[in-house]
């Protein structure tokens, strides 16, 4: 099974850190990622701490923890972001919910689609 094919029917929730210049870290809650291959992702992200920490360090991880009856299952990847963008129509497009209503108090918060290399992938726990 390849990782798309993976986070296509895996339940659980994820967090995603980044970390600024000086290497003051930041975790936040997102989603699965949306695939674009087997080594290119991408998040839908509002100019927040994650966005900006991306502005001047590219690298980022992400842990995905299963919501499973076995302990600590899930993935760790390690990511590089490789570009952005801004069209609302790609990134509606891209949307994993189709359904998903933007809360009033966000309507009016840009929106970025941003993608990332997939550079390394571990299991949650442990190295193999």
């Amino acid at each position: 099974m390849g990782l798309g094919e993976y986070f296509d029917n895996a339940k659980g929730h994820g967090v995603l850190a980044t970390a600024n210049a000086e290497g003051k870290v930041n975790v936040a809650v997102y989603s699965r990622p949306h695939f674009i291959d087997e080594e290119t992702i991408a998040y839908i992200m509002t100019e927040r701490l994650t966005h900006e920490n991306l502005k001047s360090n590219p690298h980022a991880a992400y842990i995905f923890i299963e919501a499973s009856d076995k302990l600590f299952t899930g993935k760790r990847l390690y990511l590089t972001k490789i570009k952005e963008e801004s069209d609302p129509e790609a990134i509606a497009k891209i949307r994993w919910r189709k359904s998903y209503i933007v809360p009033e108090n966000q309507q009016n918060d840009r929106r970025y689609l941003v993608y990332f290399h997939i550079d390394k992938i571990l299991p949650l726990i442990g190295d193999k």
